[in-house]
């Protein structure tokens, strides 16, 4: 019996600490290979062999080349910044390349780019990879449909110090479905910043807080603040790893996928 072609994976940014954990990850599933390792140009890294990065990758010069990667690539993973991951999208429309974004920080009108594009490729795109973020998602939107009368809903994010973007990604997408719950837009009801004399709480209102630190990869909690009582869901993470995971997840769920735009829910039947 002929052995199944594995899947070609690219990775874009892999000199990251998420580059890192991405190729590390792949060595653990069978069904993907490494095809490219990518920096961005000008990263001391071009030309080195990538198993300066992980053994899965050794024999592969580290490039800047997007366009040679695209063309033995099946997938692109992209967990880098806003900017960058629309102009890989672009190429990837060129070459028909699936892509898995990571990336978090983008505006409205950059969404709905990653949208248009995704009627020519299928794409992968949530803020967080992680199976257990995922299933908080879930929980959320459960709690708030039952709860949001009668009590106060709070998003808190922590994040090492180096995180660019606030709220995070993860953040802004559990407020989504906590407002989506209760049949609002989270525009119209998401507060993100509170400073001096901001009278009493709006009823019926999302708010935000972010805390930016250390080395923390990220942890995330929804309060519920009731009269004597309060329910919080959290999660919490200690590494890379089921990002990653998930990751790779999303990249073999799009093998056979030839456009669309899907989120983590798709990948693991959440829906």
């Amino acid at each position: 019996m002929a052995q199944q072609a594995k899947l070609r994976i690219a990775i874009v940014g892999a000199g990251g600490r998420m580059g890192r954990a991405l190729l590390d990850a792949i060595g653990a599933v069978p069904a993907v290979k490494v095809s490219s390792v990518l920096e961005h140009a000008g990263s001391p890294l071009l030309g080195l062999d990538a198993s300066a990065l992980s053994p899965n990758a050794a024999g592969l010069a580290i490039s800047a080349d997007l366009d040679a990667a695209l063309a033995n690539a099946d997938v692109l993973i992209d967990f880098t910044r806003p900017e960058g991951t629309l102009r890989h999208i672009a190429l990837c429309r060129q070459h028909g390349v699936n892509m898995v974004i990571g990336t978090t920080g983008f505006s409205t009108d950059e969404k709905k780019l990653i949208e248009t594009a995704s009627t020519d490729i299928a794409i992968v795109f949530a803020p967080n990879m992680s199976v257990g973020v995922n299933v908080m998602l879930k929980l959320v939107a459960l709690a708030t449909s039952a709860l949001h009368e009668q009590y106060d809903v709070e998003v808190i994010e922590t994040h090492h110090s180096l995180k660019v973007d606030a709220p995070s990604g993860t953040a802004l997408q559990l407020g989504e479905v906590a407002a989506q719950a209760i049949g609002k837009s989270l525009d119209e009801i998401a507060v993100f910043e509170r400073h001096g004399n901001t009278g009493a709480r709006k009823s019926g209102a999302i708010g935000f807080s972010a805390i930016r630190g250390g080395d923390i990869i990220g942890d995330h909690t929804v309060m519920f603040a009731g009269t004597g009582e309060r329910i919080e869901i959290s999660h919490k993470s200690t590494s890379r790893t089921n990002y990653a995971q998930g990751a790779m997840r999303a990249a073999i769920f799009l093998a056979d996928k030839k456009a669309g735009l899907y989120g983590m829910d798709d990948v693991l039947g959440l829906k």
